[in-house]
């Protein structure tokens, strides 16, 4: 299969995310209009597209001041593609690109068994005293453990 990176999804792109999407615990839930809106507000854009049928098969996302921080949201891969490599070849297009690169530090939240998968390019756990913190509102699903 060939696939092509991509940063910019056509509409059916957008319904393959929001598939994508519906099959995650993390992720279960969201709307086709939050998604539109979503991408409209993401700094950068790394989707993984077949290059026979443009579907969409992998995807992630970076919020970013541009300088000082940035944060990769969703790295997402088609649950019957996993194990051959595509999540491999998206971080490898987020961590080579130009914009991204030049970007002081680059954060991303995972579950402790994909840390070894992450650490590949360098993430590595928060040891600097310092913690996220979170206000969660409304009932979209953020994680796989409930709020207190």
């Amino acid at each position: 299969m060939n696939v092509s990176v991509i940063h910019l999804l056509s509409d059916s792109q957008v319904d393959d995310l929001l598939a994508l999407y519906q099959k995650e615990w993390w992720s279960k839930g969201r709307t086709l209009t939050d998604v539109r809106t979503m991408l409209e507000n993401s700094d950068l854009i790394f989707g993984l597209a077949d290059d026979e049928t443009g579907r969409l098969l992998g995807f992630a996302r970076v919020i970013t001041d541009m300088v000082y921080r940035a944060i990769i949201y969703d790295v997402i891969v088609d649950e019957e593609l996993r194990g051959q490599n595509l999540g491999k070849r998206l971080m490898d297009a987020m961590m080579s690109d130009n914009v991204l690169a030049s970007i002081a530090s680059v954060e991303l939240h995972c579950l402790p068994e994909m840390e070894a998968f992450y650490g590949k390019w360098g993430f590595a756990p928060n040891n600097s005293g310092t913690r996220p913190l979170r206000i969660r509102r409304g009932d979209a699903p953020i994680g796989h453990k409930a709020s207190a």
